[in-house]
């Protein structure tokens, strides 16, 4: 860790987490979220940010107690093991890889709609929603792209993404105004005789599975970054609140303005009829504003791409991450002597990115997949955090968060609560996530000859017994999401509720002083040392 470059400040970092939550999901959120919900998707919007930033405050005092690369796949191993810390691990670093070459998906999607002659090849980049082998071509050109902004320093990397996140920001704007001025449809947020036309179920799983909880997921990425931070007790709580909070006002401005602008025949027989291939430039186009198709062509490879050049930094110190904690090859854990980069991690992830490309080549899937992974990841936070004020007690905390007692279940709730949103048979791929990664950390398990398994196993078995409940509910639930309603809607998320702060209760039970922690104690310390010599200089 000491051989990271803390280049990074507080702009950079907030940037960092901005740019990651405005990516592919403004180009095609607010379509996918009225799809599903009618105009009520606004509502969606709310409830998935409260939802996020009462995980994101979890993590906000875990990062600025271990400013360290990678540090969302350590955290739940300090409080809980490495059983429960690599699936945690798994789960999170499959759901933000992933988000790279859907970046790299939604800008060949939104390139096979232009409209100008010269470029009627392009047409043939996408078929029915998924990339054909010359869209496939132009997404791998994408993703060597991210790798190679990313490959000799933090500093280009932090210098290039700052100025890419102020455009990403200024496009947006300029799309709002353009829609909310030019064409306008005021009836189009009662269309259907209510404003959640589709039911207010609808709304609880535009929130799981619209881009929602995928846009959001960004706030991840200053927390990664954290080993970069020149001061990251300040910086890392300002850079995950602030993005979250300012991306918010950003996509409920543009949930607004897409379904205003909306033409009344098209959502004449309802709001899950309407199809676009690239939303805002489509919408654009129909009300000849020609200008702000140009800019939306534009903007749809430099939004994706920023956050696809944002991914490929922090995957890779997530991989750096993993390997620190012992469940991947050692190789992947080597930083450049002259850069500080961990190139061969890089490499890596870029190998499994184009992995992800190939097998899933359309935005919605991979959406969907990513948010479901994600969901698993969140619900450690809370946790962790609450665990490590009993069993580290004494560690420096630059943030110590007043109301995490509340704040804690709260998070851990409302993440299991999407989760089941999320709809049955989604919900039971999370099965599937956690199955493909298990034989890894049983092989280094066997390696190290099972030394403190028993232990560490039964430090975590309460979240794969977690996971199978959470699947059972989800198959069991109500037919609104998607199960096969033996438990009544209203009575399956009140179960959901009892059972999340039963598991929650025996999670913090299950928490103890592991041997891992002494790892983090010495980032601590360090962290501890810099604010003392800190402090004292600016006495003197």
């Amino acid at each position: 860790m000491n051989n990271l470059h803390r280049r990074m400040g507080t702009f950079a970092l907030t940037m960092t987490g901005l740019g990651s939550i405005i990516g592919s999901g403004w180009l095609f959120g607010a379509w996918r979220a009225a799809q599903i919900a009618g105009p009520a998707a606004i509502l969606s919007w709310v409830i998935g940010m409260v939802v996020i930033l009462f995980i994101a405050l979890s993590y906000s005092e875990l990062g600025s107690m271990f400013p360290e690369a990678g540090g969302m796949v350590k955290y739940t191993q300090y409080s809980h093991g490495s059983f429960i810390g690599f699936i945690a691990a798994w789960a999170n670093w499959i759901a933000i890889v992933s988000v790279i070459p859907v970046e790299a998906v939604a800008s060949v999607q939104y390139m096979s709609s232009w409209p100008w002659k010269w470029a009627q090849w392009t047409s043939h980049l996408v078929e029915k929603g998924t990339l054909t082998g010359e869209g496939l071509a132009i997404a791998t050109v994408l993703l060597i792209i991210y790798f190679l902004l990313n490959y000799w320093t933090v500093g280009l990397f932090s210098k290039a993404n700052s100025l890419i996140t102020i455009f990403k920001i200024v496009i947006p704007g300029l799309t709002i105004g353009a829609l909310l001025f030019v064409g306008f449809h005021g009836e189009n947020f009662t269309s259907g005789s209510s404003i959640a036309p589709n039911g207010w179920a609808s709304v609880l799983t535009a929130v799981a599975t619209s881009g929602i909880v995928f846009a959001f997921n960004g706030f991840q990425s200053p927390i990664n970054m954290a080993g970069e931070a020149k001061n990251p007790g300040r910086s890392i709580p300002i850079a995950v609140v602030g993005s979250i909070l300012v991306a918010t006002v950003i996509y409920l401005l543009l949930q607004i303005a897409f379904i205003g602008a909306v033409n009344p025949s098209d959502i004449a027989k309802g709001w899950s009829h309407l199809n676009f291939n690239s939303p805002f430039a489509d919408l654009a186009i129909a009300l000849n504003i020609n200008w702000l198709v140009i800019v939306l062509y534009a903007d749809a490879f430099v939004s994706p791409s920023g956050t696809g050049i944002t991914y490929t930094a922090t995957t890779a110190r997530m991989i750096y991450g993993m390997e620190q904690n012992k469940y991947l090859p050692s190789v992947l854990g080597r930083l450049h002597p002259i850069y500080g980069v961990p190139r061969q991690a890089m490499f890596f992830n870029l190998a499994v990115a184009l992995v992800f490309l190939f097998l899933f080549r359309g935005w919605g899937v991979l959406a969907e997949i990513i948010s479901v992974a994600t969901l698993i990841s969140y619900i450690t936070g809370p946790v962790t955090v609450m665990t490590l004020r009993r069993t580290g007690s004494d560690l420096y905390r630059p943030l110590r968060l007043k109301g995490l007692s509340i704040i804690a279940p709260l998070g851990f709730i409302f993440a299991s609560l999407t989760l089941y949103w999320a709809r049955w048979p989604l919900t039971g791929q999370v099965l599937f996530i956690i199955l493909i990664g298990l034989p890894i950390y049983f092989y280094y398990q066997a390696k190290a000859k099972w030394k403190g398994f028993r232990q560490n196993f039964k430090g975590g078995v309460w979240m794969v017994v977690y996971l199978l409940c959470m699947m059972t509910i989800s198959w069991l639930g109500s037919e609104k999401f998607g199960g096969l309603n033996v438990i009544k809607y209203g009575w399956d998320m009140g179960i959901i509720v009892v059972v999340s702060l039963l598991f929650y209760t025996w999670a913090l039970k299950s928490g103890f002083k592991t041997e891992y922690l002494e790892n983090g104690r010495k980032v601590n310390d360090s962290l501890k040392a810099a604010a003392a010599e800190t402090a004292a200089s600016k006495e003197s």
